[in-house]
């Protein structure tokens, strides 16, 4: 039994007879392939990286597990379809919050199309991808049995301004994110901080985004994932808080060149996760990131040069 993915926060879904992903019972994801070449860019790039045995491996934890393709009945009605097959992320979960963050200040590959590149660049330009590095692309955080999930409209994500993210980033780790009331960022410091929490997991794949040259992650997403309300041994709580890589379908080979503009972009992240982190109670921090102006993400950097 195929269905729709109720956690999905971004990207087209499989509803209303529309083209998206679809989930089994048995802990995987199907993807279907765009009909263009990123369909088979992506594909290549999971059997590339699945066979590199210049991944370390403790990296390869921060991509899903590739099973493959398969021809499946689309959700469109269209008939047989080709479909990535993948780790269903969220699967072995029951309550998880997701948030799916899209990194780089650029998100066009150099291969693409001038009519591509100038639609990337406007959404860039519109969105906090020029100014931070990074803009959110969807979130879903659990709030309780009796309110449910709170997830803001795809609109109101779309125009997110800087102080909208940073309140995002702190309303997925708060008890009381639908209010109008400060986030209280009660999850903060299991979710985001500890040895095994979010902040640990995105320092340890900038560690690998400053050395590696293997490729170039044009147009790819951060998802972080952990589970509300569990309790394991003794009462205590069981998060599962995990960092994932996805959407690969405009990766392009290093020719070892670091990949500044995805590394960039992840230590913008790092560092509103740290500032959360550092000031849980305060809605807005000193000395800390810059304004966007100011910020070193500028449309001069994302030229087509």
């Amino acid at each position: 039994m195929l269905k729709a993915p109720d956690h999905q926060v971004a990207g087209h879904r499989a509803d209303n007879g529309k083209l998206g992903p679809l989930i089994d019972d048995s802990g995987r994801f199907y993807k279907p392939l765009q009909n263009d070449e990123r369909g088979t860019k992506e594909v290549a790039f999971y059997s590339s990286f699945s066979s590199n045995g210049r991944i370390p491996t403790h990296i390869r934890r921060f991509f899903p597990i590739f099973h493959g393709t398969q021809h499946l009945e689309a959700s469109d009605g269209s008939g047989l379809h080709p479909h990535l097959v993948l780790q269903d992320l969220v699967s072995n979960r029951l309550n998880p919050s997701v948030m799916d963050i899209k990194i780089g200040s650029r998100t066009w590959y150099p291969q693409a199309s001038e009519d591509y590149i100038q639609k990337c660049l406007k959404k860039d330009r519109e969105s906090t991808s020029l100014p931070l590095g990074f803009r959110i692309s969807g979130l879903r955080t659990y709030e309780s049995d009796k309110s449910g999930y709170w997830k803001p409209d795809k609109k109101n994500v779309q125009g997110f301004s800087l102080e909208d993210v940073r309140s995002a980033l702190r309303k997925f780790v708060s008890s009381n994110p639908s209010t109008h009331t400060e986030p209280d960022c009660l999850f903060a410091p299991i979710i985001y901080g500890g040895s095994d929490g979010i902040l640990a997991q995105l320092l340890e794949l900038k560690a690998w985004f400053e050395d590696q040259t293997i490729y170039q992650f044009y147009s790819c997403s951060i998802l972080m994932v952990y589970e509300n309300g569990v309790a394991g041994e003794e009462g205590r709580r069981q998060t599962g808080a995990e960092v994932k890589l996805i959407d690969f379908a405009h990766v392009v080979e290093g020719e070892g060149v670091i990949d500044h503009n995805f590394l960039g972009g992840l230590c913008s992240l790092i560092k509103f996760v740290s500032e959360i982190l550092a000031c849980p109670d305060e809605s807005t921090t000193k000395g800390g990131l810059q304004e966007p102006e100011k910020n070193q993400f500028s449309v001069e950097n994302s030229s087509k040069a």
